[in-house]
């Protein structure tokens, strides 16, 4: 899977557009994604799909202006689940999903797209 291009409220995904919120599983690109704790919050139990999966690596795009919090009980049960976790903007966190891919690596991504 590829990341072709994001901007505010828009990323491409392997040619095909999204407008929301998405996750990046496998070779499956799930979304619109709704995140249980609502707002800008990633809690534990927006990643039930993605700790049963237990990927090597768990990239968490936390917005255009990094406005999403991640809750410390979130980070704990990734890294619990084996994962290694890189948490940036949205921006950087696509290039660092791209290039785990590009080096075969077995990555997630939780995208959040707008601020």
């Amino acid at each position: 899977m590829h990341i072709d291009s994001y901007s505010f409220g828009s990323i491409q995904i392997d040619g095909r557009d999204y407008s929301r919120d998405v996750i990046l599983l496998g070779d499956e690109v799930k979304g619109p994604w709704w995140r249980e704790a609502g707002g800008h919050v990633y809690a534990v139990e927006d990643f039930n799909e993605v700790l049963a999966a237990a990927p090597e690596v768990v990239v968490l795009g936390t917005g255009y202006f990094g406005r999403v919090k991640v809750l410390d009980e979130t980070l704990t049960a990734l890294a619990e689940a084996g994962s290694e976790i890189v948490v940036e903007r949205t921006g950087a966190a696509v290039g660092a999903f791209n290039r785990f891919a590009d080096e075969g690596r077995d990555v997630a991504a939780a995208l959040h797209l707008t601020c």
